[in-house]
């Protein structure tokens, strides 16, 4: 009987890498591989790159180098790139770094199990052409569901998935569910709600090489959704690069209000998240949805980049610091709780002293839980790479470092505002020799994944993870929140939180 070929997957960069190194692993282990936690256990290395911008790239380029320095000492033979900086250059990646023996591009994922053997053999597998794949899909968003056999990582094949698919792989229920295999034992899981966008923002160059947007079934989110609950899934976070956008190519741009109850209505789920939201696309009928549905997470991901103006408009955005206001106190009428993150970008082309103030003035108002600070880069074949009014490296540096240490200081106020509130938080860690340094932590409803702060438990007696419980904030840690766990099933006389803070 041969040897086994043993596979590992590096993941870098956002959820949606997370969801398609998934879909990777569930067809290489549908073809026979065995999937290994460690890159130097493994036959080959697989890198899930980020290609978003200069930093993410830096990380991807160096996860490849770490992976191929294994061949040296270990079991590794081989190591490819995959991902969106393998797709958004494709052969120039290969040229610039021969130490990737293999450069697969999204329309080899199809086929991923033969393209790593052709690898591993010595073969040579030619690295993608990159090509604008906002092209590939028709202009109008009606006319996309017949995508012509366009590879859309997560979105599953026209194919039949193999019958005999081993034990902890989605099987195929309906022609465009995914094959997936987890990767870890988190209780918490993202599902691609799309892919792809329409939006042009100046700045950004996602959706040359992630594509137009396009829209998942409803049945196929809900059919993965209840087989991650059967894995043991409590909290799915629905990714994609404009969760707004959701159902307009499907004939209905109100599709995500009538699909988050049923998602929640899933056996097994206590939790459903939406991230990644428009602010110019929010709507009444979603933020009802979203503050007022039992088990959907009061959660506004909302991309706001910046406040002012006229740097918006040279984004290709729209919106202002009043109307921005006027949105997050709609919602927190509605959801006082509610949890609101962003990020933001300084430094842009054409940024004055006045509109950089008028950012700082919106952060300061805003009260946001989470908040990412970026500074401006030039991105290959952005509108925003071909402005002449750039800032000095000097001056975007200056108002990264100071937003930073302001962003620092408002999340860490946001969070004392919570001190005392009882919140529903959803165990994720529990470590009771306390070797951590952390007995337990966990993520409330405003909190999530990996972007956010956490929950510290102050004890880890009685929780276990994936167990949704009642606690109350006693103090902070910065963005985290400590707090104290009571009514945990089994109490044979549940508290309240007022007892339990007296005791």
């Amino acid at each position: 009987m041969p040897e086994r070929r043993t596979v590992a997957l590096v993941t870098l960069g956002c959820a949606r890498n997370e969801v398609d190194s998934e879909e990777l692993a569930g067809r290489l282990a549908a073809d026979g591989w065995q999937l290994v936690q460690d890159a130097s256990d493994a036959d080959v290395a697989v890198v899930n790159t980020c290609g978003f911008v200069e930093a993410a790239k830096k990380d991807s380029v160096d996860a490849l180098l770490e992976a191929n320095s294994l061949k040296d000492h270990g079991r590794t033979q081989a190591v490819v790139a995959v991902g969106c900086m393998a797709e958004r250059y494709g052969k120039e990646l290969a040229e610039a770094l021969p130490e990737a023996d293999g450069v697969l591009g999204f329309d080899d994922y199809a086929d991923i199990s033969d393209r790593l053997q052709t690898i591993l053999n010595g073969g040579i597998h030619a690295s993608h052409t990159p090509r604008d794949r906002r092209k590939l899909l028709p202009l109008s968003p009606a006319e996309r569901q017949d995508t012509g056999g366009v590879a859309l990582p997560g979105h599953g094949d026209i194919a039949p998935a193999p019958a005999d698919l081993p034990e902890g792989v989605a099987p195929a229920s309906g022609p465009r569910a995914p094959l997936r295999r987890r990767l870890d034992s988190s209780p918490v899981a993202s599902v691609k709600l799309a892919s792809g966008c329409d939006r042009r923002c100046s700045f950004c160059a996602i959706p040359s090489f992630r594509g137009s947007f396009i829209s998942r079934r409803p049945s196929d989110v809900l059919g993965e959704t209840r087989w991650l609950a059967g894995q043991g899934v409590k909290e799915v976070m629905l990714v994609s690069e404009n969760n707004t956008s959701y159902g307009k190519d499907l004939g209905d741009i109100r599709l995500l209000e009538t699909l988050l109850p049923e998602l929640a209505d899933v056996d097994g789920i206590e939790r459903v998240r939406v991230s990644y939201l428009q602010p110019a696309e929010m709507r009444p009928g979603l933020i009802e949805v979203l503050t007022s549905t039992p088990k959907v997470a009061p959660y506004f991901d909302l991309s706001f980049q910046h406040s002012a103006p006229g740097v918006l408009r040279s984004m290709r955005r729209f919106g202002d610091t009043d109307r921005f206001l006027e949105l997050l106190e709609t919602i927190r009428n509605k959801a006082p709780q509610a949890g609101v993150r962003s990020n933001f970008i300084v430094g842009f082309p054409g940024e004055s002293e006045a509109d950089f103030a008028e950012l700082e003035r919106f952060l300061n108002s805003a009260r946001l839980d989470a908040i990412g600070i970026f500074g401006y880069s030039d991105e290959d074949g952005t509108e925003a790479a071909t402005y002449d009014n750039k800032l000095d490296e000097d001056v975007v540096a200056e108002r990264l470092a100071h937003l930073s240490r302001l962003a620092e200081e408002l999340t860490a106020q946001r969070a004392e505002e919570r001190l005392g509130e009882s919140l529903e938080v959803l165990v994720e860690t529990v470590d009771p020799e306390g070797d951590s340094g952390e007995a337990a932590t966990g993520r409330a409803a405003h909190q999530a994944p990996e972007t956010d702060g956490q929950v510290i438990f102050t004890s880890s007696e009685g929780l276990r993870p994936g167990l949704m419980v009642t606690a109350k904030v006693v103090g902070t840690e910065g963005v985290d929140l400590v707090a104290e766990a009571y009514d945990l099933p089994g109490d044979d006389e549940p508290g309240t939180p007022g007892e339990e803070a007296a005791r």
